[in-house]
């Protein structure tokens, strides 16, 4: 099995390649690296992860393949040890059932939901083009921009002006102090229009990432009040922005503006059916 040279992020720096040459990722390196001091409990996260696979009907066997390791002893001698070899999809489904306290651990599930999202898309469909990916990433942000608005409102977020300042503070995380005016500035669009019918897939598949983050957090952790709702937000978003800079990707203010609008593809759409 050979190990892959490190990326910036720390979950791209303990991958290795199978005799498949398939991405994989040993559990007891995963476990090691989001702070799992016991192995015990880390088993506890890898079985609520298989039962997650089995539940949705994936091949367990493949996503989390049994594997022995060699591992040196203090003495000079060896020793045999259970791990298992992960997919990117188990290592997905890992992260999300782990302690979300653990400072690595929000990072890992934005990391591996943007990987795994983009090898779907490879999968599926090869050649999709950078104006599908749009049309699906902007359809997937009106579905989660709902569901964080309903978050937030549990959360006390209540009036419509109590809504903008939440999703600025979720902007200003993710682009590095930049708020929604600042945003529509950049991109020199006219006050009428929508900044995300204006972003290409990689800003928007970051925004996508920053508001199913912040629904989650509001819901996991229970939180209420605007001040406290805000403050995740802008977490959420400091952290996607983190993991963006961790991949080496470019920042979501240096992104190009599109050269068409969502409504214009929709429209195209449309017409090309018809």
């Amino acid at each position: 099995m050979n190990q892959i040279k490190a990326n910036n992020s720390p979950f791209e720096a303990i991958k290795f390649l199978d005799e498949k040459c398939e991405e994989r990722w040993y559990a007891r390196d995963l476990a090691a690296l989001i702070e799992y001091d016991e192995w015990r409990n880390f088993l506890n996260v890898l079985e609520k992860a298989m039962l997650s696979a089995k539940t949705i009907g994936a091949d367990a066997d493949y996503h989390f393949v049994d594997v022995n390791k060699m591992v040196s002893l203090g003495s000079g001698s060896e020793r045999q040890i259970k791990d298992f070899a992960l997919s990117r999809y188990a290592c997905y489904l890992v992260i999300q059932n782990a302690d979300p306290a653990k400072p690595l651990v929000s990072m890992g599930q934005t990391y591996f939901a943007i990987q795994t999202r983009r090898q779907e898309l490879s999968d599926n469909k090869p050649d999709i083009t950078e104006n599908e990916k749009r049309l699906f990433l902007r359809d997937e942000m009106r579905l989660h921009n709902k569901k964080l608005a309903s978050a937030a409102r549990n959360a006390g977020v209540e009036t419509h002006l109590d809504y903008a300042i939440f999703q600025d503070y979720g902007y200003k995380g993710l682009y590095g102090g930049l708020g929604r005016k600042d945003i529509h500035k950049r991109k020199n669009l006219k006050k009428s229009q929508e900044i995300l019918d204006h972003m290409e897939s990689a800003e928007l598949a970051a925004n996508l990432f920053r508001a199913t983050q912040a629904e989650e957090k509001l819901k996991r952790e229970n939180i209420k009040g605007k001040t406290k709702a805000n403050l995740a937000h802008n977490e959420v978003g400091r952290k996607v922005r983190q993991t963006i800079k961790e991949l080496g990707g470019t920042m979501p203010e240096n992104l190009p503006t599109a050269s068409k609008s969502i409504k214009q593809l929709e429209r195209e759409k449309t017409k090309k059916i018809k």
